[in-house]
């Protein structure tokens, strides 16, 4: 398959926001896409080489990438530089110039998707003396034979900003139309293609889907039908965590072949926050079961065979920063293959007492010192949940199942591995009483739970909340900071903070209170190493960032302003915590800094 057939895709669905004509062009695009270039068209349309779990990394800076530009081009860096920080998107940048000097080069090729996957593939595996060259060679090579767009979608995958916003349920939904066939209400008189009429959904399990092209029915039903299709695409993407599998296994009919991995992470399971606890028994059932919900970061356990890996809630890899675990998980769990979720709590070896997120937070990203830093900062495992072991996937048992499970295969030791604490009862007061028994003991509040939810990935109603003290804290990401002054003249510093309003990032506020020059857990010096890599543009003092660095933020109250893109601005907001654990489309959303404005009016 041609890349250009790819790019024409981007460019329609760059073209348009509504989400219904993304879905259609991802359709058409999967249709026509043969069997042997699916598993990399899909990647690619996510912006990605690899799936997010996988260790492997592109690994070029928008620095290599500019290098390469010049070498592809013969434009100047000066120039390029200057050129980027008008535009603030390379890609734009590289389509300009292209278009400006394109000349045939005498043995160049059509580009295809299998050669754009091969080098970038290739990028991952390179090491050592001379890399950085090899990697700006594999690059060139595909600018040179490239058409202006076509170089515009390269630079933009390559330093992952595709920018087309193609969110995973729109993709799901793609997947459902290309390869099942579509649904519609009976008295459409648009339809066309070989139809069939249905009375039920047991009809439809058992009709040959590949004889039509059209199922018509009933609206309730045909409702029913559309979201029968939608959940067996979804279901299969949760137990692979891969759309390229799911399609290939549609396109093979093994679709209930398909089975949970262990050493591939599953999308984390969450809570819906809740304000009472007579809101939560009203929506779960009256007998519910609650855990202390502890001040910590999410942790998915593997094991496979005598491979122990590790996930955050970010689907990242981080075992090599906790393999200091790894030898007590082996001891304590009696399995021979299981997926664990867990919550990872950093104590105080000298008091034993649990320590706030910020202290182990900084063992996450942590390439350097391990050893001496889970000396430092030691962990307590906290397990809550067990969705596979031994070859039986355990996501449609029970709540109380698959706790029962759990305390079976787990021996507990303090300060090494443990069940997260437990309370049953249908007594609001006593659930008060042992809310307030966590928060006192340093917890973040509790979690409260339906005895007979299965463990469904993301939020559901009906399935899990959490309920903690008010007044919430939201978690932003930073989106532009300014050079400082003085004493932090090498620092960044003023940092502008955004939630999420669909697809976009709309800011609501600067925030520099709560961070420290030195002597505290999270310092301008620190941020700016982390933001550094980020800068999209400069001009002057002031910097555009890839919205990558969540931080949870405290502040005094919400205020309507015109001054910010979101219409709203927090008044005297506080950096909490830098939170590693949390990606940039995990941040709160506009919906609730809105919710929390009307609830302080009352």
């Amino acid at each position: 398959m041609e890349y250009s057939e790819l790019v024409k895709a981007y460019v329609a669905i760059e073209k348009t926001t509504k989400r219904l004509e993304k879905t259609y062009i991802l359709a058409d695009l999967l249709k026509k896409t043969p069997d042997s270039n699916l598993k990399e068209v899909i990647l690619l349309l996510q912006g990605k080489v690899f799936p997010t779990w996988d260790e492997r990394k592109i690994g070029i800076s928008s620095q290599i990438a500019l290098k390469a530009i010049n070498m592809a081009t013969g434009a100047s860096l000066d120039s390029l530089k200057k050129e980027w920080a008008k535009k603030g998107d390379l890609g734009l940048v590289i389509e300009e110039i292209i278009k400006d000097k394109k000349q045939t080069t005498l043995f160049s090729k059509k580009l295809t998707v299998i050669k754009i996957f091969e080098n970038l593939t290739k990028l991952s595996e390179l090491e050592g003396k001379g890399t950085i060259t090899k990697k700006i060679q594999l690059v060139t090579e595909l600018l040179a034979s490239s058409e202006p767009i076509e170089s515009k979608f390269i630079i933009r995958t390559l330093t992952g900003e595709l920018r087309i916003g193609i969110a995973e349920g729109t993709l799901r939904d793609a997947i459902t139309w290309a390869f099942y066939p579509r649904v519609e209400h009976i008295n459409d008189k648009n339809v066309k293609g070989k139809s069939k009429e249905v009375k039920s959904l047991e009809e439809i399990k058992k009709l040959d889907l590949k004889k039509y092209s059209l199922i018509k029915a009933e609206e309730k039903l045909a409702r029913k039908v559309y979201n029968f299709f939608i959940d067996k695409v979804q279901s299969a993407f949760n137990l692979t965590n891969d759309f390229s599998e799911v399609v290939l296994a549609i396109k093979k009919e093994s679709l209930s072949k398909l089975d949970m991995n262990p050493g591939v992470p599953v999308n984390p399971m969450l809570a819906i926050k809740t304000e009472t606890i007579s809101a939560a028994q009203k929506a779960l059932g009256e007998k519910v079961l609650c855990e202390y919900k502890y001040d910590g970061f999410r942790l998915q356990i593997h094991k496979n065979k005598d491979e122990i890996k590790l996930f955050t809630r970010r689907l990242e890899n981080v075992t090599k920063q906790f393999k200091e675990i790894i030898p007590l998980i082996e001891k304590h769990v009696k399995a021979k293959s299981y997926i664990l979720d867990s919550e990872l709590v950093g104590y105080d070896p000298k008091t034993n007492n649990y320590l706030p997120f910020q202290n182990i937070s900084q063992r996450i990203r942590r390439k350097y010192d391990i050893e001496k830093k889970s000396q430092e900062l030691p962990v307590e495992i906290n397990v809550f949940d067990i969705v596979y072991k031994d070859g039986e996937v355990l996501m449609t048992k029970t709540q109380e199942e698959r706790r029962k499970i759990l305390e079976k295969i787990i021996k507990e030791e303090k300060h090494k591995i443990v069940l997260t604490k437990r309370f049953i009862t249908d007594k609001e007061k006593e659930i008060e009483k042992f809310y307030k028994e966590s928060l006192k003991k340093g917890n973040e509040g509790i979690m409260i739970k339906s005895l007979t939810s299965l463990y469904k990935p993301g939020r559901h109603v009906g399935g899990w909340l959490k309920h903690k003290p008010i007044k919430e804290t939201l978690d932003l990401v930073i989106v532009e900071a300014d050079w400082g002054e003085g004493k932090r003249v090498k620092w960044l510093s003023s940092f502008t903070l955004a939630c999420r309003n669909k697809n976009h990032f709309v800011t609501l506020g600067k925030v520099g209170t709560g961070v420290g020059e030195k002597d505290q857990e999270l310092t301008f010096e620190s941020l700016t190493k982390e933001l550094e890599p980020l800068i999209k543009e400069q001009h002057g003092k002031h910097v555009i960032l890839k919205p990558k660095v969540v931080l949870e933020i405290a502040y005094e109250e919400i205020q309507k302003s015109p001054t910010y893109s979101s219409g709203y601005a927090l008044r005297f907001p506080r950096v909490v915590r830098l939170r590693p654990d949390r990606s940039a489309s995990s941040i709160d959303k506009l919906e609730r800094v809105k919710k929390f404005y009307k609830e302080q009016k009352k």
